[in-house]
């Protein structure tokens, strides 16, 4: 989709704005021993992060490569910590451009956005239009089929500034190092990054904006590779699901989960974003409350508990109150 061309300004690349990138970066962050040593090293590092970046010397490093298993296993590749800085330092630069110009209805990696909200926007759709229907669906490994020049493209129409470009251009052509051996393609990028994050969003607001601009639907939520479209009758959902396949096939070159890809009556409520969520309520999935139960610690009994209260059944909430005190004399025990 065509966008207008905003009046962007170059990007800034002086000590100081690397400084507050670095620091945006290091917070929260546990202590490694490369973080250590970066921080030791830090003002010689940003000194010099700084003059390869205006002589336009500086090449993105390796990777470190591992797996994480969460429903479906995943690689993360991890760039080292210069580089790091240079994600945060983009990332800052490219959510003022970008975020304007996406929809509401796009709820992840976003300020004043997030998994909640987007879960309750899509029960609020739900209770709006129970009598249509409900199209859910996600793309096949997003991450790995994003065409890299068709990104590139789309940075360019709005993105003038060159020295931002070719930075960019190397923070995405950075995925050539992490290539399998079945051959260098023009398709990926690393879960791992930040900038990975907006890149996603550039690249399916082409998506957001032919289905709500074009397609017209009654209602659209996208988390992630995730989304849902609501229509009132069979023959405007299906029509809707063949053109916008088609139109993620033939502009950005991806594919859609056929498992994952349903459509179903509102009243009947669906699984989405790990919730069954029905138009007057919604439930968590057995499965992710297993999954939140597993890996329940001191550190993140809150964020859990919250989540929990909110959307377990009584019986299941009172259940994993017992696991709670259980976490909480465990660790009394331990430390």
């Amino acid at each position: 989709m065509k966008q207008p061309i905003n009046k962007v300004e170059p990007i800034d690349i002086g000590i100081s704005n690397l400084w507050c990138a670095w620091r945006k970066f290091r917070k929260g962050k546990r202590r490694s021993t490369e973080l250590d040593e970066f921080t030791y090293y830090l003002e010689n590092n940003l000194f010099e992060l700084a003059r390869i970046l205006n002589n336009d010397s500086y090449r993105h490093g390796g990777y470190k490569i591992f797996y994480v298993t969460d429903n479906k296993k995943r690689r993360i590749a991890v760039a080292r910590i210069l580089d790091r800085v240079v994600h945060r330092l983009l990332y800052e630069y490219l959510v003022p451009i970008y975020d304007p110009m996406f929809i509401g209805d796009v709820w992840s990696c976003r300020k004043g956005k997030g998994l909640l909200g987007a879960i309750k926007r899509t029960q609020q759709l739900l209770h709006r239009y129970p009598q249509s229907l409900v199209w859910r669906a996600d793309v096949v490994k997003f991450f790995d089929n994003v065409d890299r020049n068709v990104l590139f493209a789309l940075l360019q129409k709005q993105i003038l500034d060159d020295r931002a470009l070719r930075i960019l251009h190397e923070v995405i052509t950075s995925s050539l190092l992490i290539e399998n051996r079945s051959g260098v393609t023009s398709k990926g990028i690393p879960i791992g990054n930040l900038t990975s994050q907006i890149f996603a969003n550039i690249y399916l607001n082409e998506f957001d904006q032919f289905i709500k601009k074009i397609l017209k639907p009654q209602g659209y939520v996208r988390y992630g590779d995730d989304f849902i479209v609501i229509a009132p009758t069979r023959e405007a959902i299906d029509r809707i699901e063949r053109e916008a396949t088609i139109f993620l096939s033939e502009h950005l070159g991806l594919a859609l989960h056929e498992k994952n890809n349903v459509i179903v009556h509102v009243r009947h409520g669906l699984h989405f974003l790990g919730m069954r969520i029905y138009p007057a309520g919604r439930t968590l999935n057995k499965r992710n409350l297993a999954r939140i139960q597993n890996r329940l610690t001191i550190r993140n009994i809150a964020s859990y508990n919250g989540l929990v209260r909110q959307h377990m059944k009584p019986n299941h909430a009172k259940a994993f109150q017992w696991k709670i005190m259980g976490t909480l004399d465990y660790s009394e025990h331990v430390h």
